[in-house]
Order: C-alpha cells, then sequence, then structure tokens
C-alpha cells in the first residue's frame, strides 16, 4: 500500500485529549491519577511517576477484545490501521446519533479512515453528556466504502446507556479498527495523514493513543 509522502513542513495537529489527574472517565471506569514515587534530590538522580488508569481514558484505541470475547488484543490489532490517509468529516449538529445521511455526501467511493466530528466545542474537565454516537447504518455504510479505521470526538461509537452496542457489534463484524475521544475541534473537515498508535499492551482491550493529524500536499 502506498501512502502520500507529508511534505518536512507539514504542521503537526494534536487530536489527543490532554490526561491529567481528575480529568472526566467513563461512570464507573477507572480514574486517571498520577504519584511521584521518585524525585530529584541529592539521593535521587530522577523523577519516577507511578499511573493509574484504564485503557480507556482520554483519547483511546477499542481493541477487538473490548467487544468480542474472541478479538485481538491491543498487542495483536493490526497497526496499519490507525496510519495514513484519514478523511475528517463534519457531523456538528446531527442529533444523537450519525446517520447515514448526515456525511454520505462527503464520502469518496473508497477511504480507508474516516473520523466524525460531531461537536466544535470542547470542555476537557467536563464528562460530555449526551454525547453523539454513531448509528449501525452508518457503520455498515462506511465498510462499504473500505473504512478501516472509524475515530469519534466523543467516548463510544454506542450512546452511554446502550447494552447491546450495536455499532461496535456492526464495527466487529467488518473488522475496522475504531478510535475514540478524538478532539477535533479545531480540525476543519479535509484529508489528512493519521497517525494514532496503541501502546503494545498484551491481554488489554484498549490504550490511550498520542494521535495526530498532518495535512497532505
Amino acid at each position: 500500500m502506498t501512502h502520500p509522502a507529508p511534505s518536512k513542513t507539514q504542521q503537526i495537529i494534536d487530536i489527543t485529549l490532554r490526561m491529567t489527574p481528575g480529568m472526566p472517565v467513563w461512570p464507573g471506569d477507572t480514574p486517571f491519577t498520577m504519584e511521584q514515587t521518585m524525585t530529584i534530590s541529592d539521593d535521587c538522580p530522577v523523577n519516577v511517576s507511578k499511573l493509574t488508569l484504564s485503557p480507556h481514558t482520554g483519547t483511546h484505541m477499542d481493541s477487538a477484545f473490548h467487544y468480542d470475547p474472541n478479538g485481538c488484543d491491543t498487542a495483536d490489532m493490526p497497526l496499519d490501521a490507525y496510519i495514513g490517509p484519514a478523511l475528517v468529516v463534519d457531523a456538528v449538529g446531527c442529533g444523537p446519533l450519525v446517520m447515514p445521511d448526515h456525511i454520505m455526501a462527503d464520502l469518496p467511493d473508497h477511504v480507508e479512515r474516516v473520523l466524525i466530528k460531531t461537536t466544535d466545542t470542547c470542555d476537557e474537565g467536563r464528562w460530555p453528556e449526551g454525547f453523539t454516537a454513531l448509528h449501525h447504518e452508518t457503520v455498515t455504510l462506511l465498510a462499504s466504502r473500505g473504512v478501516r479505521c472509524i475515530g469519534i470526538d466523543t467516548p463510544s461509537m454506542d450512546p452511554q446507556n446502550s447494552k447491546d452496542m450495536p455499532a461496535h457489534q456492526t464495527i466487529c463484524k467488518h473488522g475496522i479498527a475504531i478510535l475514540e475521544s478524538l478532539k477535533l475541534v479545531d480540525v476543519t473537515p479535509d484529508m489528512y495523514e493519521l497517525i494514532a498508535l496503541p501502546l503494545k499492551i498484551a491481554g488489554c482491550d484498549g490504550s490511550p493513543v498520542r494521535a495526530i493529524l498532518r495535512p497532505l500536499d
């Protein structure tokens, strides 16, 4: 697979939420905490911290194991889904679910990565009550266009109170990678190069990522 070469002078657009103690997490999930266990002093040459967090803290990927007991863990998810050309599409104000007709007109016949912008505001210190999610038919549409990775600027592809998780299950059916809680508020819909690699954590159901975009020439 050949990807467009990025310009050497391209800007980096950071689309990652800042991780700080006390940041909002999925209700009931592990709070993010950071503790300094070593401090530079006459007896110690370094600072060292201890982190406690859920793999779904902030901007993150879901491994298939998160929603499929037989799915790949984080360490074995194919990395090429998280690197390459990506289309940012505008679905701001679409309501509780992104439906196929909200984004269909913006999709080319073939695209491998689509990042969906649902809001033009971002308060990183507050849980986004009533966040926008994806309708499972939208996932089917994206799969029909060759999409291998879907990203969204909300905490989940499914609504917070969903029990059957139809979007996740449709994603599972098509073998699509997931990025959630992206920060797209200042990103203009367009084509970019995406880089958003997970940590190589064996047996895990997700991982924080440092997600960036670079404009394509």
